[in-house]
């Protein structure tokens, strides 16, 4: 098993600060709308308060504590989580299916992410209807999501260390707030008993209702493992101690007021949340000061989790490059601009169409289930493949299939009441990355590659050529050959037809990503000594790809062991003991019209261009200098027409 390589592995009082701050935002401000959700509209009864209690707890217990912080929080990769991370510990097995579920979780947690900003913020400055019930509240939750995600540029290490405190504070006053109400009630605690649950479930109509309700108080679960590298794992498991208890305590001290107000119906309160509904009116300013700025940091689970999903998307050809920032000196925290607005703006439409949480509650936890079933799926494969006891695995997975399938049963309910938003973008989403990657899959088909020992010969003699212009001391290609004895046919057409390019030594680039996160290793073959040389970077799908930086590194070692002499080779330079001239090319595909494809690779390869138009380059994407880089862009014929009837006439 990996260790973690973030500055926050180990446990430590400020790592646990932190933790708190970024991890548990989702599942901690769940309280704010469960049991709202729960009671719903009808009179409040105490077999329903009861049962909701129950299933909250053993849901909080098997879903959250046993499944992601006990089970899933062990299939770390190199210390990186997520679904996947998850995806790239198992994708060695032969079953090549296992992408899909990865593709269908990774859209689904995006998706249904979406309206956990507005849901969490929303309950929350709701319960400024407690002093003026006629309040739009709409204004403020767009005004506060836009502070949110405009402060995302600084890191999570910043956005951590001033959100932790405040969570510790937020995770005090749940569990003071319950313990209030638990003081005249403590018999609620035999809601602890699963009979209740059970109870619910096959007695009430509508239990299978009330269970889609219950979900919501484990939705950032998933959110939790995606920010594992943020954090680490045994922060993460000794934090969830603490966290749990609280929420528990607030859940059972809500459950508490409510059966103290039997027969009443929510409506008929100042406030028809029973968590704003149970606190003291004179402290009630002050709890929805708290839990506004709560609601804000549940956000930050969420928005730091797709970061890395989508970073790791990137590396593993799910997704079309994006701009990438590190804004922290902390391995695994990272800061995708496009990504960040686009967040921001499907969170404003989640607004605008739902406006009150009442509404966004009943549609959401549609899509997250999927993505929990997805996890179960791989985690089943992972087990497997670290060979744990079989008759644990199946029990495991039976289990957890059992509870996941009820949830999404319970779940479907909600799709004419908006859960089709999210389940729509889920779609959007898996179309993106299902045709970015098969786009790559035809590419490479169809790939003309040639042998590069049928070539040094032509490349030196060009190199020793003075009736040709030099093009550039050092000329560098990005290749996408796997094999160091290959090279694509265009890039020898580049050097030697497409404008001849005569240079003293020739480099060849490439990058393979590898299935762990931080490795950075480099292989140099010396093709023809002084005068071709292929460098293979092996970097982990959470390492930025800073080609430029990485090559200048490479040649710096390259020189010490005397491997290369990159002395400029013009006369007067070289005297002079002045560096050559590093020139990079990249080619750049674009679709010819010269093509006679099937009709389903026709439409993966023109909506693949599509999506590349809103992409970084291929330079920018390999972090390449743009004041020493060509681009030439080359025409991409797959599949040529066989027959042109053309015939010649005098």
């Amino acid at each position: 098993m990996g260790h973690s390589h973030n500055g926050h592995s180990k446990i430590t009082f400020a790592g646990l600060i932190v933790t708190l701050g970024i991890i548990y935002g989702d599942i901690g401000t769940s309280p704010l709308y469960v049991m709202s959700e729960i009671i719903g509209k009808g009179a409040i009864q105490a077999d329903i308060v009861k049962g909701g209690l129950s299933c909250i707890f053993w849901t909080l217990t098997l879903q959250t504590t046993v499944k992601y912080v006990i089970l899933t929080l062990r299939a770390d990769n190199k210390g990186e989580g997520g679904i996947f991370s998850l995806y790239t510990l198992v994708k060695r097995t032969r079953f090549k299916w296992l992408l899909v579920t990865a593709i269908i979780g990774g859209s689904a947690l995006l998706a249904d992410g979406i309206i956990t900003p507005p849901i969490s913020v929303a309950a929350a400055v709701e319960g400024l209807r407690f002093f003026n019930a006629e309040i739009n509240t709409v204004p403020i939750v767009i005004g506060i999501l836009f502070a949110l995600f405009f402060i995302q540029q600084f890191g999570t290490s910043f956005i951590g260390k001033f959100f932790g405190p405040l969570m510790m504070l937020w995770f005090l006053m749940l569990g003071i707030l319950g313990v209030i109400q638990l003081s005249g009630n403590w018999a609620i605690f035999s809601s602890l008993s699963p009979y209740y649950a059970y109870h619910l479930l096959s007695t009430h109509p509508s239990g299978i209702l009330i269970l889609g309700a219950v979900f919501l108080c484990t939705t950032g679960a998933e959110a939790l493992y995606s920010d594992l590298g943020h954090c680490g794992k045994q922060n993460i498991r000794i934090s969830w101690v603490f966290v749990k208890t609280t929420l528990v305590l607030n859940y059972f001290g809500q459950g508490a007021w409510l059966i103290s107000h039997e027969g009443q119906t929510l409506d008929s309160f100042k406030s028809s949340n029973p968590f704003f509904a149970m606190m003291p009116e004179s402290f009630l300013p002050y709890g929805i000061i708290i839990a506004t700025i709560a609601a804000v940091i549940a956000s930050q689970a969420l928005i730091s989790g797709s970061f890395s999903l989508i970073n790791e998307a990137m590396r593993l050809n799910l997704w079309p490059k994006v701009k990438v920032k590190y804004p922290s000196v902390l391995k695994g925290q990272l800061y995708i601009p496009s990504l960040n607005w686009l967040l921001l703006g499907g969170c404003i439409g989640i607004v605008l169409y739902f406006r009150e949480s009442s509404n966004m509650g009943a549609a959401y936890g549609l899509a997250i289930v999927l993505c929990m079933l997805m996890t179960t799926t791989l985690l089943n494969f992972y087990m497997h493949m670290k060979r744990y006891n079989k008759l644990f695995i199946y029990s495991i997975i039976t289990v957890y299939i059992i509870i996941e399938l009820a949830f999404l049963t319970a779940n479907l309910s909600k799709f004419f009441n908006g859960g089709w938003i999210t389940l729509l973008i889920a779609m959007v989403l898996m179309t993106v990355m299902t045709v970015w990657y098969l786009a790559k899959k035809i590419r490479q088909r169809y790939v003309d590659l040639v042998k590069l020992a049928d070539h040094p010969g032509k490349l030196v003699d060009l190199s020793n050529d003075n009736s040709i212009p030099k093009y550039a001391t050092h000329l560098v290609y990005m290749t996408g050959a796997n094999n160091p004895e290959e090279i694509e046919s265009k890039v020898i057409y580049s050097i030697l037809q497409k404008r001849p390019k005569r240079a003293d030594v020739y480099w060849f680039v490439h990058v393979d990503v590898m299935d762990e996160p931080y490795r950075m290793e480099y292989k140099v073959t010396h093709i023809a000594a002084d005068d071709i040389i292929r460098v293979d970077f092996r970097l982990g799908f959470r390492v930025a790809p800073k080609i430029n930086l990485m090559f200048r590194k490479v040649v710096e070692d390259l020189v010490k062991n005397k491997e290369v002499d990159i002395t400029s080779r013009y006369e007067s330079l070289n005297k002079n003991n002045i560096i050559g001239d590093f020139k990079f090319v990249v080619l750049e595909k674009f679709l010819s019209y010269d093509n006679e494809l099937p009709f389903f690779e026709k439409l993966i390869l023109n909506t693949y261009f599509v999506l590349k138009h809103f992409s970084l380059s291929e330079a920018r994407a390999f972090g390449l200098d743009s004041s020493s880089v060509k681009i030439e862009k080359y025409p991409m014929i797959i599949s040529p027409p066989k027959d042109l009837n053309l015939r010649r006439i005098s």
